[in-house]
């Protein structure tokens, strides 16, 4: 058996991180995800997309992988004010082909591969919710039409497809949700029962000035199943476990807490997301690490809060392990530079990846000379440290390997 490959020392002290070109995305260990292109796409010759998403489920016996993130609309640079929903694609293989779900059987006239909308609220009958009222459109002065959905993410679970996403800050609430197919991966979905008034969790005082009072929820949804159970992830720190009938999490007075070991002071973090590998648990989450010049004029990358003087740099994933889903959880370490808000995943094979996409809005991705390179579904190979080490790294260089080998 070939040497697991080892652990690297941590940057000290605790939060600083780590920005070695062998933990960024590169040629030699990932590729972009070449998705089939909808008429908005054709002029950028590719999927502009955050938040990529990508899965592998095994669905009648065979690998069925899906793909999805946030997307823009028609005429829009960016996926705010406002977006039209939700677009998945399927492949047989990570290579591909990756072709958009077809919907045209459900929606003649829609567009294809959109499997949820806001624009679908035309859809609701009694006793079936397809956009709530809160998930609706809706207009104001300052931006015009508002209401966008982020960060998807596909699940097959008990032999039922799920979407688990959020309404993002210019909606009227702003929260996740989830939503539940009545078809195949394609839908048509409807939202679950304990989404109809509210996004999951409790409402508290958050996000950009231009929120509403109370409309501001745990962002950033996720789902983690196991076996036959499974849990909502929130950020940034927050689960819940599901009811049985998947239609609301059980009701409880305060959602229970990951036990994390935060840095200090702990920045502002997003994307939770829990992935098992080798019966080990991984907690990742999104952080931006921020360029300061030290006394000695050199410079310090560090997972620090915004302050003065600090620069947006990479929107990095950073990760912790435990050996039970609640934690304790290690220390967190830099596993892929500018792959934040991301996933982990494993393929048919049973080999472990991330996504990433590369942030358009800050930082290193943002430069004019990036930006045509930035919003992008990529995918990049992770290496294990075994069962000693316990860590995931993005595949670090090695003479001659090539992404997918």
């Amino acid at each position: 058996m070939r040497p697991y490959p080892s652990n690297w020392p941590d940057p000290q002290p605790y939060g600083l991180a780590d920005v070695r070109w062998d933990l960024w995305p590169r040629e030699d260990n990932s590729f972009i995800l070449p998705l089939e292109l909808r008429p908005r796409d054709e002029e950028l010759g590719r999927v502009w997309i955050r938040d990529t998403y990508v899965n592998c489920f095994r669905v009648k016996g065979r690998p069925v992988y899906v793909a999805t993130g946030t997307t823009r609309a028609v005429g829009l640079d960016k996926a705010a004010p406002w977006n039209d929903g939700i677009f998945v694609w399927v492949a047989p293989s990570l290579k591909g082909p990756w072709k958009l779900v077809d919907t045209t059987g459900i929606r003649p006239g829609v567009e294809k591969g959109k499997v949820w909308s806001p624009e679908f609220v035309g859809e609701n009958r009694p006793g079936r919710t397809v956009v709530a009222p809160w998930q609706q459109y809706w207009y104001d002065e300052e931006f015009g039409k508002r209401g966008e959905a982020w960060a998807p993410e596909v699940h097959y679970f008990r032999g039922r497809w799920y979407i688990a996403a959020c309404m993002g800050d210019h909606s009227q609430k702003v929260g996740s949700f989830l939503l539940v197919s009545e078809g195949g991966v394609e839908g048509p979905y409807r939202l679950v029962q304990g989404n109809l008034d509210k996004p999951f969790g409790e409402s508290f005082k958050g996000g950009p000035k231009f929120i509403k009072p109370g409309a501001y929820h745990h962002i950033d949804g996720s789902l983690y199943t196991e076996g036959d159970d499974a849990w909502l992830v929130l950020h940034n720190d927050l689960y819940a476990k599901f009811r049985d009938d998947m239609e609301d999490i059980v009701p409880t007075t305060n959602l229970p807490t990951f036990q994390q070991t935060p840095y200090t002071p702990e920045p502002y973090l997003e994307g939770a997301y829990v992935y098992k590998f080798q019966g080990r648990y991984y907690l990742l989450h999104a952080a931006w690490d921020r360029t300061s010049t030290q006394p000695d004029g050199t410079t310090r990358y560090a997972y620090d809060p915004p302050g003065p003087g600090r620069v947006q740099y990479q929107y990095d994933a950073i990760v912790a392990v435990a050996d039970r889903l609640e934690g304790p959880y290690s220390e967190r370490w830099t596993a892929g530079v500018g792959a934040g808000h991301n996933n982990f995943f494993t393929d048919a094979g049973g080999r472990p990846w991330a996504t990433f996409f590369r942030n358009p809005n800050f930082g290193y991705w943002s430069d004019p000379s990036r930006i045509a390179d930035a919003a992008v579904p990529g995918i990049v190979r992770l290496e294990w440290t075994g069962p000693q080490g316990n860590r995931l790294y993005v595949q670090r260089r090695r003479p001659g390997h090539q992404a997918g080998d």
